[in-house]
């Protein structure tokens, strides 16, 4: 969205000038009158932090306004000081919207130049961490995996920066876009620059043949493989291949590398009434940091754009652009359609609890992850990276399946922002970014940055700069809190029938 939030502690604050209803920053009991944008407002109920109150009269039908743009419709009339939520506002979007093409404006870039340390591979591409990930073809080998991954640890200490099994429970009984999918993302995983080395453990008997699934790759030199029907001992095929690999990384070391080697995955999980206020326009701020550098950030969550299309349509690079991406959005509306599911049911229950009414409210609030750059290009599930600049990346809004899926498109960093907070992590290092002091502060073991202090008055140029030189010293090998905590998952989007 681009709007320019710097705010002085207040009780309740509105976006922008156009909004009909404001924030509360604090709980508001009934009966306050609040100074808000040089309104006197009294509340005529007690409104929750994070919740609405209404600003003005807004009639039955009427839209309702947030950060300058409509997030719904009122299905009542509203009186000045009300709590607005879902007992008086809905959605008021509609199946079978269309989009026309404006060519986007140019846009200025200025950010000084930085470097990390990385890991140069032989593909031009540049790793943030030097791990080696087991990667079974089927759940059935996944427990094999990971006594690999846990006996190797210790054999093999200090050769990679860690050893992890990325177990899932698919490869079999997969049909179609679904088998096709699940060897895309593995495969996809296998050569992401953050591994200096990939066991691939196969069963034998699986849809998901480990044959098949070699055959994509690109470049086997840092791969090993076993099928674990045809192995003696599978234990100890794996550790020593496991060993090779180690050897192979011995002599790995960081360099020097300039920010232009970054690529970013760009994630919302259980937002709050402040996500869309504080840590998605942060998040933004270092997106374009990162993409005026020359690097790549990726944006994804498809049903999260429902509502707030335009404001990431009108940016699209050229008309391909443009109608990939429509592509991709509508085809996600008719993924929801052949499900007979409504496509508009949407946010979470904790999205609710935290404030967020409507799917428009919500979708404004998280494509600010993405900043003001031009959109470069459009991905489809399972496909990597291509060009610098923003991406779009479809996949779904839940959390483990879109960060693996920025992962396997090629993230080496993901900045994951959350107002009610997660202890997930993926195989990629995921920084947590909380929308509200209160959350950093009750949970310092789960969130790295604290965006909060941007609705204290914090300067939100020094608080993007500050984030951004945590991704650096991230990517230069700082742990963050979910590598801390030792969680790393990965998740496969399922669409399709299970024999």
């Amino acid at each position: 969205m681009g709007t320019e939030m710097t705010f002085p502690r207040l009780a309740a604050i509105r976006v922008a000038p156009a909004d009909t209803v404001a924030v509360a920053l604090t709980d508001l009991p009934a009966d306050e009158t609040l100074d808000i944008a040089g309104h006197a407002v009294r509340a005529r109920a007690f409104i929750p932090a994070g919740h609405k109150i209404a600003l003005a009269a807004i009639a039955a039908g009427a839209q309702v306004v947030k950060f300058g743009a409509p997030i719904g419709r009122a299905t009542q009339a509203i009186e000045p000081g009300e709590h607005v939520h879902s007992h008086n506002l809905a959605t008021a979007l509609k199946p079978g919207e269309k989009f026309s093409y404006t060519p986007a404006e140019p846009r200025q870039a200025g950010t000084a130049p930085a470097e990390f340390l990385g890991y140069r591979r032989a593909d031009k591409r540049v790793g943030t961490r030097n791990e080696i990930w087991i990667i079974p073809t089927v759940g059935c080998v996944a427990r094999t995996s990971e006594r690999l991954a846990r006996d190797a640890s210790r054999r093999f200490a200090g050769a990679a920066d860690r050893i992890h099994a990325l177990t899932h429970p698919f490869g079999c009984s997969q049909l179609g876009d679904d088998l096709n999918d699940t060897r895309r993302i593995l495969a996809a995983l296998a050569s992401h620059p953050n591994a200096g080395g990939a066991l691939i453990v196969g069963l034998g008997c699986e849809s998901n043949k480990l044959n098949a699934l070699l055959d994509t790759l690109p470049d086997r030199t840092r791969i090993r493989a076993i099928a674990a029907q045809d192995a003696g001992d599978e234990h100890a095929a794996g550790m020593d291949a496991l060993g090779d690999l180690a050897a192979l990384m011995a002599n790995d070391i960081r360099t020097p590398c300039p920010a232009s080697a970054l690529s970013i995955g760009l994630k919302c999980g259980g937002s709050d009434g402040f996500s869309g206020l504080s840590a998605n326009p942060l998040l933004g701020r270092v997106a374009d940091r990162v993409t005026d550098l020359g690097g790549a950030a990726l944006l994804t969550e498809i049903p999260e754009i429902f509502g707030a299309e335009n404001t990431l349509l009108r940016r699209a690079a050229n008309r391909d652009v443009f109608e990939r991406a429509v592509d991709v959005i509508d085809g996600f509306k008719r993924y929801f359609v052949a499900h007979n599911q409504p496509i508009y049911e949407n946010p979470s229950p904790g999205n609710i609890a935290g404030g967020i009414t409507t799917l428009e409210e919500k979708s404004l609030g998280a494509v600010q992850k993405s900043g003001l750059a031009p959109l470069t290009d459009v991905l489809s599930y399972g496909e990597r990276i291509r060009a610098a600049g923003l991406s779009l990346l479809e996949a779904p809004g839940n959390d483990a399946v879109s960060s693996t899926a920025l992962t396997a498109a090629g993230a080496n960093v993901i900045l994951f922002t959350t107002g009610r907070g997660t202890p997930l992590g993926f195989p990629a290092p995921t920084l947590k970014v909380a929308s509200n002091s209160e959350l950093a502060q009750r949970k310092p073991h789960w969130i790295d940055f604290d965006a909060g202090v941007l609705l204290d008055g914090a300067d939100p140029d020094d608080a993007a700069a500050r984030l951004f030189q945590l991704v650096l010293d991230t990517a230069s090998g700082q742990l963050c809190k979910a590598e801390q905590n030792g969680e790393r998952e990965i998740a496969i989007w399922k669409r399709g029938v299970t024999l």
